[in-house]
């Protein structure tokens, strides 16, 4: 690992940090989702001059975090507090070159920011970031070091000692795992994982991670077939949702997992359509399709992130490929439109976070295919 602090002086820190989560962990657990007597507002997110604005997650403190695009296609994150100001979060040693630079990808309740950039030679390294700005830069053992490959955090846990959990592409292409615990890295594949280049396993985004250090995710067999899994390293269980297809690139993605061990997902069937899944901590699973969600191929229900209280976002693609949010409570199934999305095909709404609030964080592309964050509010009840 490259080191910007002394290691010491780093985890340390992260430790402090991480004594804001034990409070948020009650608030959570006490919250569940509220009725509105008004409709939500749905509030825009662009950073000063980016040609594209991607906002993915919230701390405890309502400050946002996401990536942008600036004018020659390089990448860089940003936390937006709540008074609306922004600050630019480059990571020592990320490339400039297009597509290149810093992507934040997770944020804990504590602020702490974990995600990947990309350096000059378009290799990929984690980093960590505490709130007072000192940053780690970290490589899986075993990870690629040609353009593409390399290491990539997506997502983050510091209730206690701080887990970043990712994977990594290794220098023949496949995909592997990655579970570091205090900066110590264990590195794992899901039984049955194919070795061939661009199978193997990963990790869900954002949520694939819960407080206990339980995870899911997903992998690509040597039949090019995806399987879900979920459990720690050396003790996963794999799982294929009810109806999931068993062709090339079909199958089961594991995406998110609340405490209690319900993971969120979706499943691409034999026609090649999507629908989404919930799978109980003892196997059991509902399968569920967005309204107006398409039934052609490549169409339907994506399901994106869950909060505590079993509220679920994600996008579905209708009939003409056009990209709609959604909300699913219990007793209620929502999609909604950011002011100002586009309406062509693959244009529109995408909801990538839930909170207990009922917030949800994501981005919309507009006619133009400019991409817009946003932060999705439901209204108090009276």
């Amino acid at each position: 690992m490259t080191n910007h602090v002394t290691s010491g002086q780093f985890w340390m820190a992260l430790r402090r940090t991480g004594t804001l989560a034990p409070c948020l962990a009650l608030c959570v657990l006490g919250l569940a989702l509220s009725a509105s007597a008004q409709g939500p507002t749905i509030t825009t997110i662009n950073v000063p001059g980016a040609a594209g604005t991607y906002a993915i997650g919230s701390d405890a403190q309502g400050a946002i975090m996401g990536g942008y695009l600036d004018a020659s296609g390089v990448w860089h994150s940003f936390l937006r507090a709540r008074d609306g100001t922004f600050m630019t979060i480059d990571v020592a040693g990320a490339g400039t070159g297009a597509g290149q630079g810093t992507q934040a990808v997770a944020i804990s309740p504590g602020g702490v920011i974990t995600g990947c950039y990309t350096d000059s030679s378009g290799v990929n390294h984690g980093f960590l970031r505490i709130p007072d700005g000192r940053v780690r830069t970290f490589d899986a053992p075993g990870a690629g070091t040609e353009a593409g490959q390399g290491t990539f955090p997506n997502n983050i846990n510091s209730e206690g000692p701080t887990e970043v959990v990712g994977f990594y592409l290794d220098g023949s292409n496949v995909y592997h795992g990655f579970w570091a615990l205090d900066g110590k890295i264990t590195t794992f594949d899901a039984l049955g994982a194919g070795t061939g280049a661009f199978q193997g396993t990963q990790t869900g985004y954002f949520a694939g991670l819960n407080s206990r250090g339980a995870i899911t995710g997903w992998y690509l067999d040597a039949s090019n077939v995806y399987h879900g899994f979920v459990g720690a390293p050396g003790a996963f269980t794999t799982f294929d949702a009810p109806g999931a297809g068993t062709d090339s690139y079909q199958g089961t993605f594991g995406v998110n997992i609340n405490l209690p061990g319900t993971v969120a997902g979706y499943y691409t069937d034999a026609r090649n359509v999507n629908h989404g899944f919930l799978r109980g901590s003892r196997g059991g699973f509902t399968t569920f399709d967005a309204p107006g969600a398409g039934t052609g191929s490549g169409q339907g229900t994506f399901t994106n992130a869950m909060n505590p209280a079993g509220g679920i976002t994600g996008w579905c693609l209708d009939a003409n490929n056009v990209v709609h949010g959604f909300v699913r409570a219990p007793g209620a199934f929502t999609t909604f439109d950011a002011p100002g999305a586009g309406t062509g095909a693959y244009q529109g709404t995408f909801g990538l976070t839930i909170y207990p609030n009922e917030e949800i964080i994501g981005y919309y592309t507009d006619a133009g295919g400019v991409a817009h964050g946003f932060l999705r509010t439901p209204s108090p009840p009276i």
